[in-house]
């Protein structure tokens, strides 16, 4: 049978990675910064992780060197496209290309190695019931966040600085302090999502390990609207067309098929959201 609980077990593994970083891309979009990024700042959180948990014996150490380092990383586009008001565009893709030269760097200058670096002393996060902690961190995240943006006074004003920066500075809001803020927590999250790939999901780390899922977690913004929960739904039906591809590669297709099944479903999705969004404007005009 296709469809059966390992599908969905697998599933929910591969949408973890994807929803950290979608979570963080949400709350840049809310306040006004499209952070594509997100693939950069993944892939320092996997090399980070795996380097800090080889030297220290401890993944724990590892995960938190990932948030902090990704969370540096950050810094680029927060200084760039706030400050130095740069195109936050350009820069995230500068981020994400700097990521795969930099990490390909230190693999060889620290470890030694080309390509991959595995060995069998690499500490790995702990299991429990099938999921790793962070998993079950990025399920509470999607609630805490949906009721901070929703409830809280620190969201109602990131929403307005995003909205209407002008008018929030009238009140006293500083935007370029809320836009750090989110900036350096969407590191923090990618950071946590790069742990999560590199000692959760596997116990490695290998040249370009994040292998685009950084740009699907930009489409999950995309696709929920920079809402908490529709990110999680947009982040679940990636996570089981990556799961989906595993299954169809052990039914005997060609790996490169199989391989291609999450950016097949990016390239769809946002098909038809852009046909959606373009049909709008006309079926309003025709009932005015």
């Amino acid at each position: 049978m296709f469809l059966d609980s390992d599908l969905l077990m697998s599933a929910l593994r591969a949408l973890t990675p994807i929803l950290l970083a979608a979570l963080g891309g949400a709350l840049c979009e809310r306040a006004g910064v499209f952070n594509i990024g997100l693939e950069g700042m993944m892939l320092m959180g996997c090399f980070t992780s795996v380097a800090t948990s080889w030297f220290t014996g401890s993944a724990w150490l590892g995960v938190l060197a990932a948030a902090l380092a990704a969370a540096a990383y950050s810094l680029i586009l927060a200084v760039g496209a706030v400050t130095l008001r740069g195109d936050a565009v350009v820069l995230g893709i500068a981020m994400n290309l700097l990521a795969v030269g930099l990490t390909g760097f230190l693999l060889r200058t620290v470890f030694g190695v080309q390509g991959t670096f595995d060995d069998p002393s690499l500490a790995g996060l702990p299991l429990i019931g099938g999921f790793t902690p962070l998993a079950y961190l990025s399920w509470a995240a999607v609630a805490v966040a949906a009721l901070l943006l929703s409830r809280h006074v620190w969201g109602l004003r990131l929403r307005g600085v995003g909205e209407a920066p002008d008018a929030a500075a009238t009140l006293g809001v500083s935007p370029a302090k809320y836009r750090y803020g989110v900036i350096l927590l969407s590191g923090v999250l990618c950071g946590l999502a790069g742990a999560q790939l590199a000692l959760g999901n596997v116990t490695l780390f290998t040249e370009n390990m994040t292998a685009g899922r950084g740009w699907i977690a930009v489409v999950a913004v995309m696709l929920g609207r920079a809402a908490p929960l529709g990110v999680l739904l947009a982040a679940l039906l990636f996570g089981l067309a990556e799961a989906a591809g595993f299954r169809l590669q052990g039914l005997g297709l060609p790996q490169q098929a199989t391989d291609a099944a999450p950016y097949v479903v990016t390239l769809g999705a946002l098909f038809l959201t852009t046909a959606r969004r373009r049909r709008r404007p006309r079926t309003t005009g025709a009932v005015q």
